[in-house]
């Protein structure tokens, strides 16, 4: 079974601020092996949109 590279854990939740750098990382996890884990969870912290996805290790990824 491959395992994620750089000692990333199984099971990560990226959070931020709803902007191109968020995105930028989300976009970046399947490209590294992983896969989305259900759709992202939004809210609001008074001045700004601030979400979070989870994302797994896709264990037939290779590294």
């Amino acid at each position: 079974m491959a395992i994620p590279p750089d000692g990333l854990p199984v099971y990560r939740v990226l959070t931020g601020p709803d902007d191109s750098a968020f995105c930028r990382r989300v976009s970046e996890a399947p490209a590294l092996g992983y896969r989305l884990h259900e759709g992202p969870a939004v809210t609001f912290d008074g001045e700004r949109v601030i979400v979070a996805q989870a994302v797994v290790w896709d264990v037939g990824a290779e590294t």
